[in-house]
C-alpha cells in the first residue's frame, strides 16, 4: 500500500513538484540576503524610528518592517507617492523598495504558476502530493532500515536505490514542513482558516487635536522596533485621523493629539499560528531555517529523477526478463502501435526461454545485428498501422535494413499481425518480407500472419516454429483483458431503420471514481473527440474500437454505431437500452485531432464517420474555421446530428455544412460534393487547411481520389499533405 501511495503521486507530480521546489529553493536565498544586509536596530523603539524617518521624510505616510528586519517607508516626493528602504539609525534612504524582478517572477511561479487562483489550487495539490510522498516515503525508509528505531542506521543496499533513500532521509523533514505550511497558507488565502480579530473598530472618541510628535508618544516609546509590523501616520490636516500601530502582538489606534491608545485588539491564536506558519515556510525572520528548507527543496528534482529511474527499472525487470543483447541466441524484434503485439512477444520469449534459449526482446526500430554476436535467429513480429504503414516501434526499420552492408548471418522469420477485413492486411509485414528477400536475408520460416490477435493463429505458427527449431513447445497465448470501466447508457437516438441500416448515437454517463480510484489512477482517463473507445463484446476477447464524438470536458461518452451484418459488438451495442451498461476502455488517437490555430479545417465523413467530426465541432470553442462535408443515405433517416450541426453553425463552431445524400431527391456522394465545390476546397487547402477524413474504406478512397483531382491544378499532393500532418484518416 505505502509503495503505491509513494509511487503514483511521485510519478504524476514530478514536474510540478520540481518547478515548485526549485523556485522555492531560489526564493529561500532572499530572506537570508535581506537579513544580512538589513542595518542593525537593536534596542530602538518605534518612537525613535518614526521620529528619524519623519525628520528625513516629512511627508511619510507609513513605515513597515519585514520579518527579516528590512524597514520600508512610504512617502510623497512632490505629488508622487514613492517608497524606499530606510536605515533605522538615521531614517535616510539606503535603497529602492521595489522587489527585484526575478524575485517577483519566481514568487508568482512558486505560488500560482502565473495562473492566479487556479494555479494556487494546482500548487496546493502538489503540496498535498508532496506531503503524501513524505509520509509514505518515511514509512518505506523505516521498513528498509528495519524499523522506526533504526531509521538513522546506515542504509543497506547500493546503487540508485541507496542514493534515493539517502537523499530522502535528509530532505524529508524539511519537505514535510514545507508541505504542511504551504497547505495552511493556501487555506488561509482562500478564507478556509479564521483570520482572527484583526483591527478594532475605528474609535469615536478622537480628541480632534493634532501635532504630537511620534517621539513623545508613550505607546510608541514602549514598543520595541523588533515587534513592529507597520505604523501608519494620520493624514495631514485631518483632525479625525489617528496613528495606526500594528505589531506582532496586536493592532490599535493612537490619538494624534494626546498620544492616548484609543483602541486595541490583541492578535488571536489563529493570527499567531499563521505568523509562525509563514515564518516556517518562507524563512522571513528565520533565514537559517529558510536556507535549510531550500536545501531540502533541492532534493526534490534529484529524488524525482532517481525515483522515476527506479520505477522504470523495476518495470523493466517485471516485464522484460530478456537476456542481454550480446549474450542472446534468439532476438525478438517487435513492431507495434498500440502495444498488443508486445504481449505476444512476451509469450514467445517466455516459451523459448523455458526451452533453454537465451532470448532478447527489442523494438524493430532498434535493428542492430552487429550488437548481437551470438544471435542464431531473429524473429520479427510486425503489426500493420493504417493502410500498410509501419507501426510506432518499427519506424526506421526498413531504412536500417537497407543501410546494412550485407544481410545478417542470423536467420530470420517474420510473423505479421493485422485485421483481415482491411485491404492492407499485414501490409507492413509483407513489405518487410520483400525487403528481407531483396537483401538476401535467409528466412528459416515462410512469412505467416495472425488475424485480429487470434491466439489460435499464433499457436498454429508456433507449431511451425517448434518444428523449424527442432524443439517441442506450444505457444499458449492468453490475451490479457484490458482494464475496463463500466459505462451506463443514458440516452440513444436511432436512425437508418427505413433504409435497413440501423444506426444509433449512444451517450453514456462518465463513470464516477472513488477517492481511492483517483489516488491510484484507476479512473476513466481524460479523452478528446477522435480518441477510441475499446469495447470487448460478450463472447470475445478481442476489443472493437469506436471513435469518440465527445471529450471528457463534455461530461459524457458518446459514440455512433451502425449495426453490421453479423457484427457481434455492433449488434450488442445497438440493442442497448438506457440504464444498461457496457465495459469499455480508452485508447488515445493522437494522430487524428485537429491542430489548434487559425488555419481552416476540412471535416469529411460519411455515415457513422460523422462521430469524431461532430465532436471536433462541438469542442470548437475557439471558433476555428471548420467546414464539414457529410455524406449519408437519406435525409429523412440518416441525418445524424442534424439539429446540432445547425446550432453549431449558428454559433460559429462550424463555418459551413455541406451534405450529400446518396438516396435523396438528387443522389450525390460526399466525394462528388467535394468536386462540385472544388474551387472553395482548393482555396482552403492553399490557405493551410488541415483535412480530416472519417468513415468507411470505400468512401475514404473516393475522397482521396476527388481531392487528388481537385489539387492537381497546382496544389500540394495528398502525400505532401500527409507529410506535413495536414491529412489524417480514421478509416474502418
Amino acid at each position: 500500500m505505502f509503495r503505491s501511495l509513494h509511487r503514483w503521486p511521485g510519478l504524476f507530480a514530478a514536474i510540478l513538484l520540481g518547478i515548485v521546489a526549485l523556485s522555492g529553493a531560489v526564493l529561500s536565498v532572499y530572506p537570508a540576503y535581506e537579513a544580512m544586509n538589513a542595518p542593525g536596530s537593536a534596542g530602538m523603539s518605534v518612537a525613535e524610528l518614526a521620529s528619524r524617518v519623519q525628520a528625513q521624510k516629512p511627508t511619510v505616510e507609513q513605515i513597515r518592517q519585514a520579518p527579516s528586519g528590512k524597514v520600508t517607508a512610504y512617502f510623497y516626493e512632490g505629488d508622487q507617492p514613492t517608497a524606499a528602504t530606510i536605515d533605522p539609525k538615521t531614517g535616510a534612504t539606503i535603497g529602492s523598495a521595489d522587489t527585484p524582478a526575478l524575485q517577483r517572477w519566481l514568487t508568482n511561479l512558486h505560488r500560482s504558476l502565473f495562473l492566479g487562483d487556479s494555479g494556487r489550487i494546482v500548487v496546493a495539490s502538489g503540496a498535498a502530493a508532496m506531503l503524501l510522498l513524505c509520509i509514505s516515503g518515511l514509512s518505506l525508509l523505516a521498513r528498509r532500515a528495519g524499523g522506526w528505531r533504526r531509521l538513522f542506521s546506515p542504509l543497506r543496499g547500493s546503487g540508485q536505490g541507496r542514493r534515493h533513500a539517502s537523499i530522502a532521509r535528509l530532505a524529508v523533514w524539511g519537505l514535510t514542513l514545507s508541505s504542511v505550511t504551504a497547505l495552511w497558507m493556501t487555506a488561509a488565502t482562500f478564507g478556509l482558516i479564521p483570520e482572527g480579530s484583526g483591527a478594532p473598530a475605528f474609535p469615536a472618541n478622537v480628541s480632534g487635536e493634532t501635532g504630537l510628535l511620534p517621539a513623545t508618544i508613550q505607546v510608541l516609546q514602549q514598543t520595541p522596533i523588533d515587534e513592529l509590523r507597520s505604523l501608519t501616520f494620520p493624514v495631514a490636516g485631518d483632525k479625525t485621523d489617528v496613528f495606526t500601530l500594528k505589531t506582532t502582538s496586536g493592532e490599535g489606534y493612537i490619538d494624534q493629539g494626546t498620544g492616548v491608545l484609543l483602541a486595541w485588539n490583541d492578535a488571536s491564536a489563529w493570527q499567531r499560528v499563521s505568523d509562525v506558519i509563514a515564518l516556517l515556510h518562507t524563512g522571513q525572520g528565520a533565514s537559517v531555517l529558510g536556507l535549510l528548507l531550500g536545501l531540502s527543496a533541492l532534493g526534490v528534482p534529484v529524488m524525482a529523477w532517481s525515483g522515476i529511474r527506479l520505477w522504470f527499472s523495476g518495470l523493466r525487470k517485471r516485464k522484460d526478463s530478456s537476456a542481454p543483447a550480446d549474450q542472446a541466441d534468439t532476438i525478438i524484434l517487435v513492431g507495434s502501435e498500440g502495444g498488443s503485439t508486445w504481449a505476444f512477444a512476451d509469450t514467445l520469449r517466455e516459451t523459448l526461454t523455458a526451452t533453454g534459449a537465451q532470448v532478447h526482446t527489442a523494438a524493430m526500430s532498434a535493428l542492430a545485428p552487429d550488437q548481437w554476436p551470438k544471435a542464431r535467429r531473429i524473429i520479427l513480429l510486425a503489426a500493420t498501422y493504417g493502410e500498410g504503414e509501419a507501426p510506432a516501434s518499427a519506424r526506421g526499420f526498413l531504412e536500417r535494413l537497407a543501410a546494412l552492408p550485407k544481410a545478417p548471418t542470423a536467420q530470420v522469420a517474420i510473423l505479421g499481425f493485422g485485421d483481415r477485413s482491411f485491404p492492407a492486411f499485414c501490409g507492413f509485414a509483407a513489405e518487410v518480407a520483400r525487403a528481407v528477400e531483396s537483401k538476401g536475408w535467409h528466412q528459416f520460416l515462410p512469412m505467416d500472419t495472425v488475424d485480429r490477435q487470434s491466439p489460435q493463429d499464433f499457436a498454429r505458427w508456433g507449431r511451425s516454429l517448434s518444428q523449424a527449431l527442432g524443439s517441442a513447445f506450444e505457444l499458449n497465448h492468453q490475451p490479457k483483458a484490458p482494464l475496463t470501466r463500466e459505462l451506463r447508457l443514458v440516452s440513444r437516438r436511432d436512425y437508418g431503420a427505413e433504409v435497413q441500416a440501423p444506426t444509433a448515437i449512444l451517450r453514456f454517463a462518465l463513470p464516477q471514481a472513488s477517492f481511492w480510484q483517483r489516488l491510484t489512477r484507476r479512473t476513466f482517463a481524460a479523452f478528446e473527440p477522435g480518441d477510441l473507445l475499446g469495447i470487448v463484446p460478450e463472447g470475445s476477447v478481442v476489443p472493437r474500437f469506436y471513435s469518440l464524438s465527445s471529450g471528457s470536458r463534455d461530461g459524457f461518452v458518446e459514440i455512433c454505431v451502425r449495426k453490421q451484418p453479423g457484427g457481434l459488438c455492433s449488434t450488442q451495442l445497438t440493442m442497448l437500452e438506457p440504464g444498461e451498461s457496457i465495459h469499455a476502455f480508452l485508447r488515445p488517437n493522437l494522430g487524428f485531432r485537429p491542430k489548434r490555430g487559425k488555419n481552416p479545417v476540412l471535416l469529411i465523413g460519411a455515415g457513422t464517420g460523422i462521430g469524431p467530426l461532430a465532436g471536433f465541432a462541438r469542442n470548437n470553442h475557439a471558433v476555428q474555421p471548420m467546414h464539414l462535408f457529410f455524406g449519408a443515405r437519406h435525409p429523412s433517416s440518416d441525418a445524424l446530428y442534424a439539429e446540432e450541426l445547425a446550432e453549431w453553425q449558428n454559433e460559429g463552431r462550424l463555418t459551413s455544412v455541406t451534405t450529400a445524400y446518396s438516396r435523396g431527391p438528387a443522389p450525390i456522394y460526399v466525394q462528388d460534393a467535394l468536386r462540385r465545390d472544388a474551387a472553395r476546397v482548393a482555396r482552403l487547402v492553399s490557405e493551410g487547411a488541415q483535412i480530416m477524413v472519417c468513415g468507411g474504406r470505400d468512401m475514404a478512397a473516393g475522397v482521396a481520389a476527388a481531392l487528388s483531382e481537385i489539387l492537381a491544378g497546382g496544389g500540394p499532393t495528398l502525400a505532401a499533405l500527409k507529410a506535413e500532418g495536414r491529412y489524417a484518416e480514421d478509416v474502418y
